[in-house]
């Protein structure tokens, strides 16, 4: 990796490291500082705004990253905001870097994959092809979906978009909430009961810590399947995508 990529900066608002909150196993889920979207009911306002979070360059994340999967064995990173694509240079970097590890890729956009394919945008379109999984569309806090595992509302879509992933049964398990205590405070992760949601309000979330740099090289991916929700409620049907 060169020095220029290395010190690639991106705009981080929370990291947890190893969760299973945030989709197949156990993943590296990075929320970005910055959302256009202004859905009713985010779980995540205060990630919205493009101001705040902390600057990070991706040596650090990568660093971070391969240290995590050594003493943790996570086999994927879950990149979520605020909104991954408004920051795509950064997260299609951070794609890259997971790929080159062996690791797979989910994204979560409030844009659909039809908006996201007509942006102009080059690295718009190579972190599409870099994700193994993306799950699309805003949140609809009036539509909770309460039969897909990992997902905020019905109206969202999963796109297998490699043969990595498909949807097998640890997609219609209940949804997890992850709290997390220790003495640099409390950080909380994952999809909350409707009777849950607000329990942490006020609770400070947990900075991340910047490790040192190390080198690798990059490499991305390609495309396959998706699974759309139904309006049944039996939801194991995908439909192939071009």
């Amino acid at each position: 990796m060169s020095n220029a990529v290395e010190d690639l900066t991106m705009q981080i608002a929370q990291v947890v490291p190893c969760t299973e909150a945030e989709g197949p196993g156990r993943r590296f889920a990075l929320w970005f500082q910055g959302c256009p979207l202004r859905c009713p009911g985010c779980c995540n306002p205060e990630f919205l705004s493009f101001k705040g979070g902390q600057t990070k360059t991706l040596g650090e994340m990568t660093e971070w990253l391969a240290r995590t999967q050594e003493e943790s064995g996570i086999e994927g990173i879950t990149l979520l905001g605020g909104e991954p694509f408004a920051h795509a240079s950064a997260a299609l970097s951070l794609a890259k870097v997971a790929r080159l590890r062996g690791l797979s890729v989910m994204v979560f956009s409030g844009f659909t994959i039809e908006e996201l394919q007509t942006r102009q945008e080059p690295e718009v379109a190579e972190l599409i092809a870099t994700t193994d999984i993306l799950v699309d569309g805003p949140y609809i806090r009036e539509q909770p979906d309460t039969e897909r595992r990992w997902i905020g509302s019905r109206n969202q879509r999963i796109h297998f978009l490699t043969p990595r992933y498909y949807y097998d049964q640890q997609w219609r398990q209940k949804n997890t909430l992850e709290i997390r205590v220790d003495r640099d405070g409390i950080s909380v992760n994952g999809f909350p009961a409707a009777d849950a949601v607000g329990l942490w309000k006020g609770w400070k979330r947990k900075k991340p810590v910047a490790l040192p740099t190390v080198d690798r090289d990059l490499a991305p991916a390609k495309p396959g399947f998706t699974a759309a929700p139904s309006t049944d409620t039996n939801r194991t049907q995908g439909t192939e995508t071009q």
